[in-house]
């Protein structure tokens, strides 16, 4: 079982489910709706004791859910009392240490489904938080043990906790890492420095890396096809487009100014005025305009723009690239 969330009617609504297999792939389906705030099913008797209502129990039990009731306190954790929290934290971790040592020794569960390249790059990166991943294919099994039997549902709402974890400064070296961007380059740094690179560029790559997962049956075996972006890859596009990469040294800026300066082809030198003049207009918005939005304004702007022109929408891939270069432009002139 697993704690996962939608939004029902405008609001978060969090549920438990299972995965469960069907033929050669794993599916979901919801066990019980928790409502917007599981804490209501909390117990607190006294002290630093709670338990989960029974109803809840006793309703899994219907549903032929009963051996896996040992899995609630880790369904329902992150909405126990903070102090209660803090004080029984330590023996969370210690009977964690059990359970891991008992999982080794349990017979070996059969695999049923390969793992896909975009989760093993995903559950590296959230492990050692390398950006170069060669050695990926060496990579101890016992590292992508998690994702095994499991429904894409279930991964998903997996990484989403795990990424939880992620600084906002970590978002766009996670994309560029995850999406195996450092492929379309070959510059000696590609692989630890992707803020040196022509971020135009990369942000082209990303666009095609999102729309070719978007539309691979393998990865989304066992759920509803959809003509959209999957509600799934919508967090790495914000995570992508919507923050920067964290703050570099002197030398690094300077590194970069100067291999951006001594490219093959230069083209036409335009002024700071020019280049927004220009951003504003693939925008659509005036000057005047401009300085009254917030930030946060031209974000909302940008993602509808951006709807508008994303090549899964029959849009031009050009004009999404271009749009995306002017956001970038214009968001500097916003603090």
């Amino acid at each position: 079982m697993y704690l996962a969330s939608k939004q029902i009617n405008g609001q978060i609504h969090y549920l438990i489910r299972e995965s469960y297999q069907q033929e050669d792939f794993f599916l979901s389906r919801d066990l019980i709706d928790l409502g917007p705030d599981p804490a209501g099913h909390i117990i607190y008797p006294g002290g630093n004791a709670f338990y989960i209502d029974e109803m809840i129990e006793d309703r899994l039990i219907e549903l032929g859910a009963g051996k896996r009731l040992d899995e609630l306190e880790d369904i329902f954790w992150r909405f126990v009392h903070p102090e209660i929290r803090r004080v029984l934290e330590p023996f969370r971790r210690r009977e964690d240490r059990h359970r891991a040592s008992r999982q080794k020794k349990a017979p070996e569960v059969k695999i049923h489904t390969p793992l896909h390249i975009f989760d093993k790059r995903r559950a590296h990166y959230l492990k050692f938080g390398q950006t170069d991943q060669r050695n990926i294919g060496r990579v101890p099994p016992i590292l992508f043990r998690r994702l095994h039997n499991k429904s894409r549902d279930e991964i998903e709402h997996g990484f989403m906790d795990m990424e939880a974890a992620l600084s906002p400064r970590e978002y766009k070296t996670y994309t560029y890492t995850i999406f195996d961007l450092q492929q379309y380059f070959y510059e000696s740094f590609a692989k630890s420095n992707p803020q040196m690179l022509s971020q135009a560029k990369i942000d082209e790559h990303f666009v095609e890396q999102v729309c070719r997962l978007n539309l691979d049956p393998l990865f989304w075996a066992g759920m509803k096809a959809t003509d959209r972006l999957h509600d799934f890859l919508v967090r790495y596009v914000l995570m992508h487009f919507d923050y920067d990469y964290a703050p570099g040294s002197f030398i690094e800026d300077y590194l970069r100014q100067f291999i951006n300066s001594h490219r093959e082809y230069r083209p036409p030198w335009k002024s700071a005025a020019a280049s927004l003049k220009e951003a504003r207009t693939i925008l659509g918005i005036s000057r005047s305009n401009l300085k009254k939005m917030s930030r946060q304004d031209l974000v909302r702007l940008y993602r509808r723009k951006a709807l508008e022109l994303h090549p899964d929408k029959g849009g031009d891939h050009d004009k999404f690239v271009s749009l995306t270069e002017a956001y970038h432009e214009l968001i500097k002139t916003k603090k």
